[in-house]
């Protein structure tokens, strides 16, 4: 018998034991920060995740988010829970998929690093290529879905980011070429291995960046299936949006570009199927060209060269995968996940290739 989707909420686990905090100089925080907070302290793991550690928190019949930085994390400006928490307080009333945060703490002796607290939102997120077990996934709910996923992306750029303090979340003016040259950057800071095809597609960008940008919008940086909290009673209903320590006020074309990096179609290769974030693949989803024309209408933005969008949303992708299989070698994790990601660096290379050559985004398998 299947599970009813509120059965299938996003649930905690153990705590891995290389990410263990203190709970002593935790507790103690939380009794002079959290008014209220009493009592013993449980801790618990959010562990899907590839870059921040996220964390459980009970206490005193509470519950919390803790969010700080992974150990051994040296990559500049990355990683700011400061920044994260000033921009979830700035989003309180301009964007209600916003977690609300609680609390931030700036003294690193607690946990290790900084951190803040948000709430705990409750719901279904889609992770992996395949069906989670007990939820029935048909066509037609994912097309529901992947037609709001893109509505809610074009929600967030049409936040006013004109005024108060989201205008200084950014530095608009430049943002594509800063962002071609960061991540260029960063990779040659966390090479490993000869990645040919992702060295070709980083000088491609560079030699091939529009020559307008779109404009200035909220850009979240990581907008993808695994990042959605969905109503367990109809999966089509965004309730909250994570992860949003990427997020600035920038181009959303290059946003959009990224969750295309993220998007995998039915037809690509068996390869980049294997690694997809989410169930995008499944029938009903919405296809990449589909997606971009359907951001176009909702927006009335023409968001530019749609090869341009994809290849740099699969390099960033390869970057940060590149970063964090760097990590893992340098042994500041011990994620047996993270040995791999070096072959999800090649692959999302190889699929970058492809679209180069073929100059579309759409069928490269």
């Amino acid at each position: 018998m299947s599970r009813e989707p509120q059965d299938l909420t996003d649930q905690p686990g153990a705590v891995r034991e290389d990410e263990r905090l203190d709970l002593a100089p935790l507790a103690a925080w939380l009794a002079r920060a959290v008014p209220g907070a009493a009592g013993p302290v449980e801790l618990l793991q959010f562990g899907k995740g590839h870059s921040n550690l996220t964390y459980l928190l009970r206490f005193g019949g509470r519950e919390a988010v803790l969010r700080r930085a992974p150990r051994g994390a040296n990559i500049k400006h990355a990683h700011d829970m400061h920044r994260e928490f000033t921009l979830l307080s700035a989003l309180r009333g301009a964007y209600p998929k916003a977690p609300r945060p609680i609390a931030f703490c700036d003294d690193e002796a607690v946990v290790g690093a900084r951190f803040y607290l948000m709430e705990r939102v409750r719901g279904v997120i889609l992770r992996g290529r395949e069906r989670p077990a007990g939820l029935e996934l048909p066509p037609e709910r994912m097309e529901a879905l992947s037609r709001a996923f893109v509505d809610d992306l074009a929600a967030l750029h049409a936040v006013d980011v004109r005024g108060g303090p989201l205008a200084a979340m950014g530095r608009p003016e430049g943002y594509v070429a800063r962002q071609v040259a960061g991540w260029t950057e960063r990779y040659a800071r966390a090479r490993t291995d000869e990645v040919p095809e992702l060295e070709r597609a980083l000088h491609w960008l560079a030699a091939s960046q529009p020559t307008t940008e779109t404009g200035a919008a909220l850009i979240h940086n990581d907008y993808k299936y695994d990042n959605l909290v969905l109503d367990p009673a109809d999966l089509s209903c965004i309730v909250a949006l994570l992860d949003w320590e990427m997020a600035t006020v920038g181009d959303p074309a290059m946003d959009l570009g990224s969750s295309l990096g993220y998007w995998v179609d039915a037809a690509d290769p068996p390869e980049l199927r294997a690694m997809a974030f989410g169930p995008t693949p499944l029938p009903g989803n919405l296809d990449r060209e589909a997606l971009l024309a359907r951001y176009a209408a909702a927006t009335g933005r023409d968001p530019g060269d749609p090869v341009f969008l994809y290849v740099y949303g699969l390099a960033k992708l390869a970057v940060i995968a590149q970063q964090i299989y760097r990590r893992f070698r340098d042994g500041h994790t011990r994620d047996p996940r993270f040995a791999a990601m070096i072959d999800g660096v090649r692959v999302l290379g190889r699929q970058a290739a492809r679209a180069i050559e073929r100059r579309r985004i759409g069928g490269l398998g």
